[in-house]
C-alpha cells in the first residue's frame, strides 16, 4: 500500500516584502546529502514540505564548479523542497566517498531553523513522534525572547530547529524579525563586550531599527 504523504500548501508572501537592504529574504538553501531518497522522504512525508523541482547536474559539473560554486562532481541529482515563505530548501546527491562535516567547525552551517505557527510547530512534534524521530531538545523557551523552540536531526545529522511566537501574531504574519530586534542601547552594550572602537560600535548601532524603548 502506497504511503498517504501530507503536505502543507505554501504560505503566501508579498512580492514587495524587500527591507532596506534590498533582499527580501533566502531564494534556497542549498545542502549536501548521500541518500536522496531517504531525505525525500523525511522532508517530503515527514516535514509536509513539497517536492517541486528536480534535476540532474550537466555532464560538465566539475569544470563549471569552479565559477558557478556547486558540488566538483558529473551528473549528481539536486532537488528542491518548498519550505514555506517562498523560499526553497535544495539538496545536492553527494558521492558517499564524501567526508561528514562536523556542525561546530568554522565554515560548516550549524543548524537550520524553520519559523512555523503555533499549529504547525504542534503538528510538526507529532509528526515526529509518529515517525519515532526523536525530539534532540525542547521544547524550550529560548533566545529570541518569547521564541520557543525544539531541535530533531534529519536522515543526514543535520540539526533543525522549529521555532514560533506560540500565537503572538497570524500563522503567516510571524514577524520573525521584528520579534529578534532589540534596541539600540541592548546593541550597544553586547558590542562593547567584542571591541572599544566606539566609532566602530556606533556605525553598527546605527542599523538597528528604533521603535523599542530600553528596558
Amino acid at each position: 500500500m502506497a504511503t498517504k504523504i501530507e503536505t502543507r500548501p505554501a504560505a503566501t508572501v508579498s512580492p514587495g516584502n524587500a527591507t532596506a537592504s534590498g533582499m527580501r529574504g533566502i531564494h534556497h538553501l542549498a545542502l549536501n546529502t548521500d541518500d536522496l531518497k531517504k531525505t525525500c522522504e523525511f522532508y517530503v512525508e515527514v516535514l509536509g514540505m513539497p517536492l517541486v523541482h528536480t534535476l540532474t547536474t550537466p555532464p560538465d559539473g566539475a569544470k563549471r564548479a569552479a565559477t558557478r560554486g556547486n558540488p566538483p562532481f558529473e551528473q549528481i541529482r539536486h532537488y528542491f523542497f518548498d519550505m514555506g515563505g517562498d523560499s526553497l530548501l535544495a539538496f545536492f546527491e553527494m558521492p558517499k566517498s564524501q567526508p561528514t562535516a562536523d556542525r561546530n567547525e568554522l565554515a560548516a552551517m550549524q543548524h537550520v531553523a524553520f519559523a512555523v505557527s503555533e499549529e504547525r510547530y504542534d503538528d510538526i512534534m507529532a509528526r515526529l513522534k509518529k515517525h519515532n524521530i526523536p525530539i534532540a531538545d525542547g521544547p524550550l523557551n529560548s533566545v529570541p525572547p518569547d521564541t520557543w523552540s525544539f531541535y530533531f536531526y534529519d536522515p543526514n545529522g543535520i540539526r533543525l530547529e522549529c521555532a514560533t511566537d506560540k500565537g503572538k501574531h497570524k500563522p503567516n504574519d510571524l514577524d520573525v524579525v521584528k520579534s529578534c530586534t532589540q534596541t539600540p542601547d541592548e546593541v550597544r552594550r553586547e558590542l562593547a563586550t567584542l571591541t572599544d572602537d566606539k566609532a566602530w560600535i556606533e556605525r553598527m548601532v546605527a542599523t538597528v531599527p528604533t521603535g523599542r524603548s530600553t528596558p
